[in-house]
């Protein structure tokens, strides 16, 4: 079986998404965990990059990065109108749909 997607949790998503994933198995790192509380956008997208984790958000600046053609991999964005279970719901479908490679420089909205 190839690699599960690991995630990266930005500032923006609750903690019930991320407990909501980690409950089914997902790999999702924090901020905070990550030490990385203070940091830029930029600095999130890098730290996520290097760790080879898809970012989630819901801040824009990281579809601006996209879209000037920063190296990342993988945003999942999710519109500030989802609910809660609609987030994770959207998540796990990426999750046991795409892969890794598939994510790399690819946005995913939910």
């Amino acid at each position: 079986m190839a690699e599960p997607i690991r995630f990266y949790a930005d500032e923006h998503i609750g903690r019930s998404i991320v407990l909501g994933l980690r409950r089914r198995g997902v790999d999702v790192l924090t901020v905070s965990e990550a030490g990385m509380r203070s940091a830029s956008d930029q600095e999130h997208l890098r730290f996520a990059f290097e760790q080879r984790r898809v970012i989630i958000t819901q801040d824009d600046d990281f579809l601006r990065f996209h879209a000037q053609g920063m190296a990342h991999w993988g945003i999942v964005y999710a519109s500030h109108y989802k609910t809660v279970g609609e987030i994770i719901r959207g998540v796990m479908l990426i999750y046991h749909i795409l892969s890794p490679e598939d994510m790399y420089n690819h946005v995913e909205f939910i």
